[in-house]
């Protein structure tokens, strides 16, 4: 362990003792402490900057929270204020390539210190991280819900017909924007956040929604 490490170590094992010591008065402000040791803990590398640290309202708000679920006022609010940040396709295409889209949603690269930061890179999806999406992967995570026949238990059999429409709205801006719907939600909000572009976004609704996809076989 080098000797900014073993600093840090040391700051952190302080803060976990004062946190145990009733004695201590008034109380340090602990929230404070840990945050001056992340930012001491990291540096601006390549694309990768420090201000990844910051919240905005909505994320200070959930980690405020502690877990705890929030009022529902609070929660409501949230949801309303990111879903004013969703932008709808140009020229009304919700619908990509599933097929880019799958080899998007297995992909995890992108955003690293190490990546490139140039006007044509992009990040990968990912999805496979959180999501069960078709029978045929065999390794996904389960943080978030299975989206194995997404569209079709929706009941989309032509994503662009009217009848689609509402559960089209609503996929695009839970990719747009996760926190337009749940207000602490731990999905990557990727168009707000520009993680991904317009292409990508399409390409995942296709998966997500084409009855051609794997998700609905």
């Amino acid at each position: 362990m080098n000797k900014k490490l073993a600093i840090q170590a040391a700051a952190l094992a302080a803060i976990v003792s004062l946190a145990g010591c009733a004695a201590v008065s008034p109380a340090p402000d602990y929230d404070a402490m840990l945050q001056s040791v992340l930012k001491a803990s990291f540096r601006d590398q390549g694309i990768a900057k420090v201000d990844r640290l910051k919240q905005d309202a909505s994320n200070q708000a959930c980690s405020e929270a502690q877990g705890k679920d929030l009022a529902d006022a609070t929660a409501k609010a949230i949801e309303a204020e990111n879903l004013k940040t969703v932008k709808m396709p140009s020229g009304g295409k919700f619908i990509g390539d599933w097929k880019a889209g799958e080899k998007l949603a297995q992909d995890g690269g992108g955003m690293t210190w190490s990546d490139k930061s140039t006007a044509n890179s992009e990040n990968g999806g990912n999805c496979y991280n959180c999501h069960q999406l078709s029978q045929a992967e065999i390794s996904y995570g389960t943080i978030g819900p299975s989206l194995y026949n997404y569209g079709k238990i929706r009941g989309v059999t032509d994503p662009a017909s009217a009848a689609a429409k509402p559960i089209v709205d609503y996929t695009w801006g839970k990719l747009y924007n996760a926190k337009a719907y749940n207000a602490c939600s731990a999905m990557p909000r990727f168009g707000h956040a520009g993680m991904l572009n317009e292409k990508q976004l399409q390409d995942l609704m296709a998966l997500l929604l084409d009855p051609k996809s794997p998700v609905n076989q």
